[in-house]
């Protein structure tokens, strides 16, 4: 089941992050990843043509209350998404608490293992605070980067599906799981 989620006043923080909600002083900084061509296409979305495109979306950030802003040296420069998970496609976890989480990161900084730092901290913000039994993460099988994310964080393969775009593309995608178990023993060893 997806539980519920609320990080209207969740800051979470890394050795050189901080995750936090979304403000509407974050626009400038938001359009500027958002429109560069090459950063939306690896989750699903065209790059963002105007500042009202990533106002939009922006809204939507603040008013849901599941997605942080990843904060680096005072800059917003991507964000964590916990999104609702499709339960349907997976009957096991029915009466489990799960939910699935999506990421973006400004080009500016893919490399510098600053995904995994944010994934890996808001994991734990899943698991030991919101008490999840498990995470679902996916990742188009052409974005080996994202799939590199995953595989640092402890995301095991579930399964292989087809992923429908905003841009109406149906994309190749591989669902991962990470479980509250798997994680444990993971974070003792």
């Amino acid at each position: 089941m997806n539980a519920p989620i609320d990080i209207s006043d969740v800051v979470l923080k890394t050795e050189r992050l901080t995750l936090r909600p979304w403000r509407q002083s974050d626009l400038d900084d938001f359009f500027e990843y958002a429109s560069v061509d090459g950063v939306g296409q690896m989750a699903g979305w065209p790059p963002h043509r105007s500042k009202e495109d990533s106002q939009s979306i922006l809204d939507r950030f603040i008013a849901h209350k599941r997605t942080f802003a990843i904060e680096h040296n005072g800059k917003v420069i991507g964000s964590v998404g916990i999104e609702k998970y499709d339960d349907w496609k997976f009957p096991d976890y029915t009466d489990k608490r799960c939910r699935e989480i999506g990421y973006v990161l400004s080009k500016d900084y893919w490399g510098h293992g600053i995904m995994p730092e944010a994934v890996k901290r808001v994991i734990r913000y899943l698991f030991e605070d919101v008490g999840l039994d498990a995470i679902f993460c996916g990742h188009f099988l052409r974005n080996g980067r994202s799939a590199r994310v995953q595989e640092k964080c402890g995301f095991e393969h579930l399964l292989y599906d087809k992923y429908q775009t905003s841009m109406e593309t149906l994309e190749d995608n591989e669902v991962n799981i990470l479980t509250r178990e798997r994680w444990l023993s993971l974070k003792d060893n």
